[in-house]
């Protein structure tokens, strides 16, 4: 993957020059997190560059992204429950504290992860697991993204 489409992830999706994207949805693009170390990680990126936060959208946007939020956040429920009998829950959060355009996370969380971890938010992972080579997004992921983006599909036909 080169590293050029990380500099404008959102253009890049438009342009359908972003590797991570698993589907475009209403208000925005399912992309799959450049970090695995919770395996199904996603995340959904507003589709309107220069939008830095959910009130920069009308309500209808804002309402619509909401809704893809949620059915991101179904998809990797269901595909991490259906793949790991240790699946406990998915955690969905609009920060904004870093990246400046809005987009939501979609984290699963597991009973395995760590004693000291498994009920904190993700941001207090060491930096080691957002870093280390082995959780870096690659093709043994493959299977994770064509799961989550064919439940993204049996979602929207459902409605």
């Amino acid at each position: 993957m080169s590293g050029d489409w990380r500099m404008d992830r959102i253009g890049a999706a438009l342009r359908g020059q972003n590797p991570t994207v698993l589907r475009r949805l209403e208000a925005g693009f399912a992309v799959i997190g450049d970090v695995q170390f919770l395996p199904g990680y996603s995340v959904l990126l507003v589709d309107e560059p220069g939008v830095q936060r959910l009130s920069d959208l009308p309500r209808a946007r804002r309402l619509s992204f909401l809704s893809d939020m949620d059915r991101l956040g179904e998809a990797v429920e269901r595909v991490c429950r259906r793949l790991d009998p240790d699946f406990r829950r998915v955690n969905l959060e609009i920060l904004g504290n870093t990246d400046p355009f809005l987009h939501a996370h979609v984290w699963p969380r597991y009973e395995w992860e760590p004693a000291e971890l498994v009920g904190k938010p993700v941001w207090l992972y060491p930096g080691d697991r957002w870093r280390h080579e082995g959780f870096r997004l690659g093709p043994q992921h493959d299977v994770l993204r064509d799961r989550i983006g064919n439940e993204l599909d049996v979602l929207r036909s459902m409605g």
